[in-house]
């Protein structure tokens, strides 16, 4: 139970009971305090924790049963293992009723950037998402940005406010312009999407072999284990661990 627990959490996907709450949540929480409550008396915080638990438990056990059925092979350097820890992902996504890392990424920028007043740390905010959530500028894309937006400061002799339509539109144009010149084209945009999937299903996969490598290392240091030898983690089934 352990391992499925890290295995979703590393996915992820499973949020906790604050995430979940945030993200939506508290929509089907209060739906599931009303159904639960007489219409006389008022919604208790009680009721709100048991839906965020119901909830949360619920989604957790969706995704365990697929993650019982589902083979992964744990394997990073293998893209065809890569595709296939993918598409494990997806299907418990989309059974579970969960967030794609891109729609959560998403999210996460819509949520840390909201009211953010200028340019500069709205970009700055989002290079801080960009760094947290282990991905890379491979096309050092931001440097780019920013220079474009010092231009533009340059120009108007003070912060660039995301409310001036005016010069926003000018920085919008200019980005339009760094992502042409780096072959970047919007129709490309859901091909940038899975591509970026397969790269956080890598890092997730890579993170899952270094855990089941330390934990296996450890179990071979206890006095009963000294004479057995350390399976190789590309064979390992953890279907039969959950």
């Amino acid at each position: 139970m352990a391992l499925a627990a890290r295995l979703v959490s590393r996915s992820r996907q499973l949020y906790s009971a604050q995430a979940a709450f945030v993200n939506g949540g508290a929509n089907q929480v209060r739906s599931y305090a009303k159904d639960a409550a007489p219409a006389d008396r008022p919604v208790s915080g009680d009721d709100l924790l048991k839906g965020i638990f119901f909830e949360v438990k619920k989604k957790f056990e969706t995704a365990l049963g697929v993650l019982k059925k589902e083979k992964i092979t744990i394997d990073p350097d293998d893209p065809a293992a890569v595709s296939r820890y993918a598409q494990v992902m997806k299907t418990v996504r989309e059974k579970a009723d969960l967030l794609s890392d891109s729609q959560r990424i998403k999210y996460t920028i819509d949520t840390f950037t909201k009211g953010i007043p200028d340019a500069r740390t709205y970009l700055n905010t989002l290079q801080e998402i960009r760094t947290k959530s282990g991905l890379i500028d491979h096309l050092g894309i931001e440097p780019l940005m920013m220079e474009a937006l010092e231009k533009i400061e340059k120009d108007i002799k003070k912060p660039l406010l995301r409310s001036d339509k005016k010069n926003m539109a000018i920085l919008l144009a200019e980005f339009d312009k760094i992502n042409k010149n780096l072959g970047i084209r919007r129709e490309d945009l859901p091909k940038i999407e899975e591509e970026l999937e397969m790269e956080i299903a890598k890092s997730e996969l890579t993170e899952l072999k270094k855990e089941c490598i330390e934990a296996m290392e450890t179990q071979l240091k206890r006095e009963e284990f000294k004479d057995e030898e350390m399976p190789d983690v590309r064979k390992l089934d953890i279907r039969n661990f959950l």
